[in-house]
């Protein structure tokens, strides 16, 4: 009697192995030449991140989060779509491999690209690990890298068309303004006084570029003898806009939370972590950007994140959002809002 064929093996939640290889198979034949194993990447907050293998190689395969509905499934093409653009220019990405927008695979549109060694740092004890001297040199080389991704010339890559940079600071100040009112749950002092006074203060933004969206130490991979940063990632949120926007944010990263034990953490406390001054400095000398207006972009950021954590913080409210850490993620929105406050008013 002729044993039936072992089935392959299940893996973790959303990502179908057996289906996932008859796809590859047909879309790039050859690329796997043995079973198929994957394992979830922990740590992502959006979209999920699994990394597969035959036992020889190893892939990434990213696709939206589990119950995702089909309204915001351009999420996968978009990021396909601009690490595609950027992968052979000067910023390190993953070579995309194949876009699949069957759903009948995954249950979802997704994107495979090449993996890459590297370590994303997304605290300061895990970046101290590095020492002084590489902690310095990683982090100016994320400040180089952003260097790199703003002078991209959007339309020759092919992403001429990828946004619409034209008032984006205002609409971002209202899309995020709209998010704070949706999740509205509690008194929180300063708040509106800073979406305010960061919308009478909207600075003129200097020409359009493709921006990241995120960018921080924990959405890029580091390695190498040389500490460089190897891949970006998490391209969800890139569009065509006001390439101080991403500074702003890693200025706000980098910047001292004044908490200790805090469940959302700054890398500013690293050994030999660049002062935000240093950052700015840097990139505008490489750049050759105005950045005198950086204190509005990052108070900005301040009170972007302020929303987003309130937002988290009204879930938990409401038991929709269960997990180490949540309960105190309430505690951080007023010192976020003061940041955000101090940051514009010290100019």
């Amino acid at each position: 009697m002729t044993p039936a064929p072992a089935s392959p093996p299940a893996g973790p939640r959303g990502l179908d192995l057996g289906r996932l290889r008859v796809h590859l198979d047909a879309s790039r034949p050859g690329l796997v030449a043995g079973e198929l194993s994957g394992r979830l990447i922990e740590g992502g907050r959006s979209n999920l991140t699994y990394v597969i293998t035959d036992g020889s190689l190893r892939w990434v395969v990213r696709r939206p989060p589990l119950g995702h509905v089909l309204a915001t499934a351009h999420d996968m093409r978009r990021e396909h779509r601009v690490i595609r653009a950027l992968h052979g220019t000067a910023v390190p990405v993953p070579e995309p491999l194949l876009l699949c927008e069957d759903e009948s695979v995954l249950g979802a549109p997704f994107y495979v690209m090449e993996y890459v060694e590297g370590v994303p740092y997304r605290t300061a004890d895990q970046l101290a690990s590095l020492g002084p001297d590489r902690t310095r040199r990683a982090v100016l080389g994320l400040v180089d890298t952003l260097v790199d991704l703003h002078a991209v010339d959007p339309a020759a890559v092919g992403l001429g068309d990828f946004g619409r940079p034209e008032g984006f600071l205002d609409r971002q100040l209202r899309r995020w303004g709209k998010q704070l009112a949706a999740s509205r749950g509690r008194d929180l002092p300063g708040i509106d006084e800073l979406h305010g006074a960061l919308g009478r203060a909207l600075p003129a933004s200097p020409a359009p570029t493709v921006v990241h969206g995120d960018f921080r130490l924990d959405n890029v991979l580091i390695g190498g003898p040389d500490d460089s940063i190897r891949a970006v990632l998490d391209w969800e949120m890139s569009t065509l806009g006001d390439p101080l926007t991403d500074l702003g944010l890693l200025v706000m990263y980098s910047a001292d939370l004044g908490l200790t034990d805090s469940p959302v953490s700054t890398t500013s406390g690293a050994p030999g972590h660049p002062s935000p001054a240093e950052l700015i400095e840097r990139y505008a000398a490489r750049s050759g950007r105005d950045t005198t207006a950086i204190a509005w972009y990052t108070a900005f950021a301040w009170f972007k994140l302020a929303v987003i954590l309130e937002g988290i913080h009204y879930r938990f409210t409401l038991g929709q959002t269960v997990g180490a850490g949540f309960d105190r993620i309430g505690e951080l929105v007023p010192v976020f809002i003061e940041h955000g406050l101090n940051t514009l008013q010290e100019g």
